[in-house]
């Protein structure tokens, strides 16, 4: 009897050990996979050219990749502008002034933006934000726009970033021990300087890694930004120029690709640069967290 219950914790154990190692080597499939398809374009054209040339004409094997690297910083660099501070401001008022009842009703809600599909948003930014952009805030600064900008992508991906950072920072802040906090309001600091002094000290690395994790979500985003940036293959110099971020790129051209000779390698080289750029981030922002957790063991 002693042997069965043996043979089967390790039966348990080998197959946990099988489906670990299957979903680590799916990441590795899909990375060799996207290097696989990208060969015949990196082996035709030098890496800094395709990363560095702003000339994009597939017909005449012209792939530079440079305004579409340069939209996708664009429109994430504002996302991240806007989505920090206000994610940051209602993660404090929600781990550290709000009644518990306020955070249980008002948390919720938030994660619940996270749900809606990205094609919602999308429709949203079209109906809201591009008008918004080209009615009211535009005319104060430009003589015309369509409202298709990376300021149009950058808003709508700060809306869909807003309840991961919020519910990350959150969670940072909530393993803050509240001997330290009680320690800091009985030497007559007062709420704010708490929070200042000691909570966002404590969690600082926390939000760097939330920050991360938010940057490398902006980064894959597809159809939203698709339907909000204008789609034009330059290099945005203002906040109101259209641009092609590569997720764009990517879901935009597939079909085509079969007609077009390299076209197919050139997409696969997009989603190799997504891939390693999302892949970076998150290892960056995994080895942020396992610091914070052997700090506080």
């Amino acid at each position: 009897m002693k042997n069965i219950r043996l043979l089967k914790d390790r039966l348990i154990s080998k197959t946990f050990l099988a489906l670990t190692i299957l979903s680590i080597s799916t990441v590795i499939l899909i990375g060799f996979g996207l290097f696989y398809k990208s060969l015949p374009i990196l082996n035709s054209t030098s890496l800094y050219n395709l990363l560095f040339s702003s000339e994009w004409k597939p017909f005449k094997k012209a792939f530079g990749f440079y305004p579409f690297i340069v939209g996708t910083l664009w429109v994430t660099a504002i996302a991240i502008i806007i989505a920090l501070p206000l994610s940051m401001l209602t993660a404090i008022y929600l781990s550290e002034y709000a009644h518990i009842r306020v955070r249980k009703l008002v948390l919720p809600l938030i994660e619940l933006l996270s749900g809606i599909p990205p094609v919602l948003y999308g429709v949203w930014g079209v109906l809201v934000i591009i008008p918004l952009i080209q009615d009211r805030i535009a005319p104060h600064f430009i003589e015309f726009t369509t409202g298709y900008s990376v300021l149009a992508g950058g808003i709508v991906l700060a809306i869909m970033i807003f309840p991961l950072i919020i519910s990350i920072v959150i969670e940072v802040f909530d393993n803050v021990p509240q001997d330290l906090r009680n320690a800091s309001l009985s030497l007559g600091a007062t709420q704010w300087q708490t929070t200042k002094k000691v909570v966002l000290r404590k969690s600082f690395d926390g939000i760097v890694a939330a920050v991360v994790l938010a940057i490398s979500r902006a980064f894959g985003e597809t159809i939203a930004v698709l339907m909000v940036c204008g789609n034009l293959a330059q290099v945005p110099h203002s906040l109101f120029d259209s641009a092609y971020p590569l997720p764009a790129l990517i879901a935009n051209n597939y079909g085509e690709m079969m007609s077009i000779p390299m076209y197919d390698s050139a997409l696969m080289f997009a989603a190799l640069l997504l891939f390693v750029i999302i892949f970076l981030f998150n290892a960056l922002s995994r080895i942020i967290l396992y610091r914070i957790e052997k700090r506080n063991t």
